[in-house]
């Protein structure tokens, strides 16, 4: 047996990584349900899926040569193609406007697809060393606007060259939030670039993927031409409950010196003889047998926390209920949360229950749920910076509750309705609507739900890091 305190210090120590701002994620962490396989495809243009689930990581994943490669063991087009980020979260202003200068260009008269044409231009005429004007993006948009039949040459000759060379070009496009802090200016700039990628699928071996929320695809225009030949290529990016455990256990297996090593001992422990951890060089791989929930993968994690979430079986099952109450209001529980959960699970565990028989505690787990609920509303404050200001008045009230209570403590907190709310960034989308269109944007978000009874519900993700109360629920934290 292991013992659990070395394992507690294995989960704290593991490169979990809860938050991608664009760096290079460990190789370590690399693992690719079958869904994202899908979505890294070269011809998924198209990708879709809500905060935390992997587009920034993957984003930065695709942009590093030697991640593209370990990709490639599993989505082999990835093996022969160069990737581009035509834009994302963190500044590379010789690639890709910031916001500021994105602005700017479109106070100038430029048009988002003009904008976007000058990015993949930068790119393309690297490709055939073809010399541009690029002192400054006005500079080369103006060019992009006045020399059509040049721009369509070069983008000719680079895809003939990669034909040549046998290979392909890939443009990544992610953060889309980041373009703007106008809702309207935001959904031309969105529409604007899957007409540049429905562009470059006209080239045998030009392709873009673009990466977007739920709720961006829903406002942009998508009823230009052949709109439809995008849409079909849509992936959703979304974690299933063995997707997530399998992704835990890939970067416990690959935490550093004897923390990785007590862990694949205790994963190693509970593989049938026929399967096996393997070290492939730069990260240890996890089996197919963890793969999935059913046998293994579940009889692990009881190794970690056990079967029960109390003395008897009542309240949950640990496997089970460390997913389902880390769920958003569209059922999607995202990886971040998920490891956050985890490690804080560890660490309480770790400071109250140090003589516990297991390395996670089932009480500790539920602290856990805090932890991940407190992260997740301070990263949506960064997105979103008005939902903490609309939940405030609904503090410490429990829910479910009828509509027109929560509508009654918005009105007496903002006498002067949605207007009221501010926001550094991109206020509620459908603010014009009064606090229904509020309440429309929380369910977009996945902070609200609204039951079939017609009151208003909130998921554990949101209701414990905003205050909320639950009878017989998880507690806020404090």
């Amino acid at each position: 047996m292991i013992d659990p305190n070395s394992v507690r210090e294995a989960i704290i120590e593991a490169p979990f990584e809860l938050d991608n701002k664009g760096e290079t994620p460990h190789p370590g962490t690399l693992y690719i349900p079958l869904a994202h396989r899908k979505a890294l495809a070269r011809e998924a243009t198209l990708v879709v899926g809500a905060r935390g689930v992997g587009k920034s990581f993957w984003t930065s994943a695709l942009s590093n040569d030697a991640l593209r490669n370990q990709i490639g063991a599993s989505v082999q087009d990835l093996v022969n193609t160069d990737v581009r980020v035509g834009f994302a979260v963190n500044s590379n202003l010789d690639a890709y406007p910031d916001r500021a200068t994105f602005r700017q260009l479109l106070c100038l008269g430029k048009e988002p697809e003009t904008v976007w044409k000058s990015v993949v231009l930068r790119w393309l005429a690297e490709v055939v060393n073809h010399a541009i004007p690029r002192a400054s993006w006005t500079e080369t948009a103006q060019w992009v606007a006045n020399n059509p039949e040049s721009f369509a040459r070069i983008a000719e000759a680079a895809d003939t060259k990669l034909a040549e060379q046998g290979r392909f070009g890939l443009i990544v496009f992610d953060a889309m939030d980041r373009t703007s802090a106008d809702w309207d200016e935001m959904n031309r700039i969105v529409r604007d670039v899957l007409q540049v990628a429905l562009w470059m699928r006209g080239f045998s071996q030009l392709r873009a993927k673009v990466f977007l929320r739920p709720d961006q695809l829903d406002r942009s225009k998508t009823n230009f031409v052949d709109a439809s030949k995008i849409l079909s290529t849509r992936v959703d990016l979304t974690w299933d409950r063995s997707d997530l455990h399998a992704m835990m256990w890939q970067r416990l297996i690959n935490a550093a010196e004897c923390y990785g090593e007590n862990i694949r001992t205790l994963v190693s422990s509970a593989l049938p003889p026929s399967e096996a951890l393997k070290n492939e060089g730069s990260a240890w791989k996890l089996p197919t047998a963890l793969a999935s929930e059913a046998p293994h993968q579940r009889r692990l994690f009881e190794l970690l926390a056990g079967d029960k979430m109390g003395k008897d079986a009542r309240r949950g099952v640990p496997y089970v209920w460390s997913v389902s109450h880390l769920a958003d209001g569209h059922g999607w529980t995202s990886p971040r949360s998920f490891l956050a959960a985890i490690h804080g699970a560890a660490e309480d565990s770790r400071k109250r229950y140090g003589e516990h028989p297991l390395p996670l505690h089932y009480e500790s787990i539920k602290r856990g749920i805090q932890k991940a609920s407190k992260i997740r509303v301070e990263q949506v404050a960064e997105d979103d910076s008005w939902v903490p200001e609309v939940m405030a008045p609904l503090k410490d009230r429990n829910v479910p509750s009828d509509y027109e209570t929560i509508r009654q403590q918005w009105e007496s907190a903002f006498p002067n309705g949605p207007s009221d709310l501010h926001s550094e960034h991109l206020p509620p989308q459908h603010r014009e609507k009064g606090w229904d269109g509020v309440r429309l944007d929380l369910e977009r978000l996945g902070i609200l739900v609204t039951r079939r009874d017609g009151r208003v519900d909130m998921p554990d993700l949101y209701r414990v890091g905003f205050g909320l109360g639950r009878r017989g629920g998880v507690r806020p934290g404090h």
